[in-house]
This record gives structure tokens, C-alpha cells and sequence, in this order.
């Protein structure tokens, strides 16, 4: 980048004022320049300190000329301030235009430093910044003097404040449900809980469930229920049971002794199952009683049953019956929720309010509860400060790289360039007052 081929011999005082003036840099891609107004502020800052350069140099001419004709002492004083201020014009001038391009467009060391430097400033930005705004101890001094957990909680308290982050809140989780995808979702449910079953001995977990039930006299509805199905199932199928008895006769029996014979043993069973389900301490009852204690026993504690159950249950999990429900669940879990945020009175919204303004009114109320929010905070933004600040000052020293130089120049002229012409008019003054002052000890010492 040649930053002197930007500028050429129209780099003068007047001449970069004028060249300013009839050309307005526009955006990076071009169009309506955003800082026009900017722009329009440097040139009318540049044309004045210009003049004040032009009025030093004419001043200067016209003092010469009354000294040389005979004018008076007060001549040289007016000519040596005149002097001084356009030399102080000039060297600031000098050092105002080197920033941005190469005065005059010579090669001229240490000149056009904005584009010639500007990856460098750029590191440097990003140093200044992780230094001063990313470390430890001005983050947890910024938050801590913020007191977020107190104004949270007193924002949080607002009944439309909880209602809006509510509905925030319901608006996310529908976004996000919509977003995903079912069939990658149901992938990784299904096997995360197929994974999780694998990998947990179901035995033990059921034979102490098993066992609380037997223990609470639980079972005993369940009893109850096969007792009474059993019963009307007997009175319904009567024939079929009749029939079964006497398919399962021996060939060589007469006929009406099979049937004598199934209906005996309809009439038993019939018997049995009634005694039973009116029955709660009929010794059946008792039976699957001691039954059940000594299963959930040797699902605890016997190798043997607790090895089968194992079986069983992979046999289950490998069946695609059971994936279909595992990978149902998905679904209907989505749907639940789905509808649970639309619904502005649903259970979990009016729950998650109600979540929201209680945890406000403690924050805002509660001193150790707002410590506990502002530490959790400052822990939290010291971590990412510190673990991803190479990356934040990294974002700004790259940004700054990936700029044009020539872009990257006028558009920080355009900002501070109005500024900076005040150093050439106060070098134009000062340097004048400068000249008169050294102008004036030198004659009042006779020099």
C-alpha cells in the first residue's frame, strides 16, 4: 500500500483543504457516506486553519515590506510573530497530515502512521482493551458496584416484568421445540434411555419396589382385579373351558363322562375364583402373598433370578415395539409442552410466573441471597473474561487487519480530523506569541 499515491502533490496546507472539499470519502462499499456530516466539519475546519496560515504569511509579506520601507521597530516585532506562526502552522500542519498520508507525498519516514501501523494499533487496541476492561479484578469491581442481584430482584417483582419474560420464556421454548427436529431428537432419547437402562441392574430397584408394595398391601387391588376378570371371563367362556376339559380327555373315555367330567371342573374353578375374589383372606390370597415377598426377595439378593431378569429386560429393549414407545415419548412430551406455552393459563406458565415473582421479592429483599447473585455473576463473567480473552482481543487486532488502510484512515480522520485541526491553529498562535516573546528579549538584550 502506497499511502503517498493516495494524496500527490495536492497534500499542501491549502491544496489537502481543497482536495477535501471537493471530494467526500464514501462507505466501505461505496454509496451515501454515513459520515458526511463529519466531513463536511473537517473541511470547514481544515479551510480555517488554513486561513490562519494564509493571514500569518500575509501579514508576514506586508510586515517585511513596511520594515523595509521605514515603517518603524514595531514592524520587525509584527514581522518575527508572523514568522514564528507560520512556522508553527507548517510543523503542525507536518504532523497532522503524517498521520493520515505522506505530506506532500514524499517518502518521509515516521509519516501516513494510521496506514502504515494500523495492524499494529490494531494489537495494541486489543491489548488496551484486555488489559484495562477484560481482567479479573475490573470485572468483579464493575459488577459488584452495579448490585445486579438487588435490581434484578426489584425488576423481577414487577408483576409485568415476571408476565414479559414469562412470555419470553414461552416463546423460546416454542421456537426451540419447532426448531428441532423430531426424528434426531427421538434418536437421542431413545438411546440415552436405552443406554441408561443397559447400563442399570433393574432387579434390585424392582424387588425393593416390589417389596414396599407387598409390605403396603398394594398388590391386593391388583388382586382384586384379576380375582373379579377372572370370574365374569369364566362365566362369559363357560363352554370354552368346557370344551378345553374335554379336547384334553383321553380317546377311550366315553363321551358323556368327558363332558360329566368338564363341567366339574368348570364348576371347581368357577368356585374357586369366587371364593377368592369374595374372599380377602382366602389362602390363595395368602399364597401370592408369600409368593410376591419371595420374589421381591430373590430379585434383591438371588444371582440366578436377578441374571434372568436381565435377560428379560434386553430381550424387551431389542424388541422394536419398545423402541417405538421409548421414541414415542418424544412426542408426546413436545406436545404437552407445545400447548403448556401457548396456553397463557396453562400450569407451567402460571407456575413459572409465580416462580418469577416470589425469586424477585427474595432477591430484592434478601441481602445474603443477593450475594449469592452478584458472586454467582462475577464468578461467571471473570470465567469467560478470562478464559476467552485472547479470543475478544483476537476479534478486534482482526477486525482491525481486515480493514482497508486507505478506508480505515479517512474514516478515522473523519472522526477526530475536526479536532485535530485546532492543533493547527493553536500552533499557529502560539507560535506567533512564541516569535514576538523570543523576538522581544532578543532586542531588549540587544541581540
Amino acid at each position: 500500500m502506497d499511502a503517498g499515491r493516495t494524496n500527490g502533490p495536492a497534500s499542501t496546507p491549502a491544496g489537502a483543504a481543497a482536495q477535501q472539499g471537493a471530494r467526500v470519502p464514501g462507505g466501505p462499499g461505496g454509496g451515501a457516506d454515513p459520515d458526511a456530516a463529519r466531513w463536511r466539519g473537517v473541511r470547514r475546519m481544515k479551510l480555517i486553519a488554513t486561513g490562519f496560515l494564509l493571514t500569518a504569511t500575509v501579514v508576514y509579506g506586508l510586515a517585511k515590506w513596511a520594515e523595509s520601507s521605514g515603517a518603524g521597530g514595531w514592524a520587525g516585532y509584527v514581522a518575527a510573530a508572523a514568522e514564528a506562526g507560520m512556522v508553527g502552522a507548517m510543523a503542525d500542519w507536518f504532523a497532522v497530515t503524517a498521520l493520515f498520508r505522506r505530506p506532500l507525498g514524499l517518502p518521509i519516514p515516521h509519516t501516513a502512521i494510521i496506514p502504515t501501523k494500523k495492524d499494529a494499533l490494531g494489537a495494541s487496541l486489543g491489548d488496551f482493551v484486555g488489559e484495562n476492561f477484560l481482567s479479573a479484578d475490573v470485572v468483579r469491581t464493575r459488577l459488584r458496584a452495579v448490585g445486579i442481584g438487588s435490581r434484578l430482584g426489584r425488576w423481577l417483582a414487577e408483576p409485568p416484568n415476571a408476565d414479559k419474560v414469562t412470555e419470553q420464556a414461552a416463546a423460546a421454548l416454542r421456537g426451540l421445540l419447532t426448531v428441532l427436529r423430531d426424528s434426531d431428537v427421538q434418536a437421542v432419547v431413545s438411546e440415552a434411555i436405552t443406554r441408561r437402562a443397559e447400563a442399570q441392574e433393574v432387579g434390585p430397584g424392582l424387588g425393593k419396589m416390589l417389596e414396599r408394595i407387598v409390605a403396603d398391601g398394594g398388590h391386593r387391588r391388583m388382586v382384586d382385579l384379576v380375582c373379579a376378570r377372572a370370574h365374569d371371563w369364566l362365566i362369559e367362556h363357560g363352554d370354552s373351558v368346557m370344551d378345553a376339559v374335554q379336547g384334553g380327555a383321553p380317546g377311550w373315555t366315553p363321551r358323556f363322562v368327558d363332558r360329566k367330567v368338564g363341567e366339574r371342573v368348570y364348576k371347581e374353578l368357577l368356585r374357586f375364583v369366587t371364593e377368592m375374589r369374595d374372599s380377602p383372606h382366602h389362602p390363595a390370597r395368602g399364597a401370592v402373598d408369600r409368593f410376591l415377598s419371595d420374589f421381591a426377595v430373590e430379585l434383591q439378593s438371588d444371582p440366578d433370578t436377578r441374571a434372568r431378569v436381565e435377560r428379560l429386560k434386553k430381550d424387551l429393549l431389542a424388541r422394536a415395539e419398545v423402541q417405538d414407545v421409548i421414541e414415542s415419548v418424544w412426542g408426546s412430551v413436545r406436545a404437552m409442552m407445545v400447548a403448556a406455552a401457548e396456553d397463557e393459563r396453562s400450569e407451567l406458565r402460571m407456575r413459572t410466573r409465580a416462580s418469577l415473582l416470589a425469586l424477585g421479592g427474595r432477591m430484592a429483599t434478601d441481602a445474603r441471597l443477593q450475594e449469592k447473585v452478584d458472586s454467582w455473576l462475577e464468578d461467571a463473567a471473570t470465567y469467560l473474561v478470562t478464559t476467552y480473552r485472547d479470543e475478544i482481543t483476537s476479534l478486534i487486532s482482526d477486525t482491525v487487519a481486515g480493514w482497508d488502510a486507505d478506508q480505515t484512515s479517512r474514516k478515522i480522520e473523519a472522526h477526530v480530523g475536526r479536532d485535530l485541526q485546532f492543533i493547527r491553529i493553536n500552533g499557529t498562535v502560539v507560535g506567533a506569541l512564541a516569535g514576538l516573546l523570543i523576538f522581544a528579549i532578543s532586542r531588549a538584550f540587544g541581540a
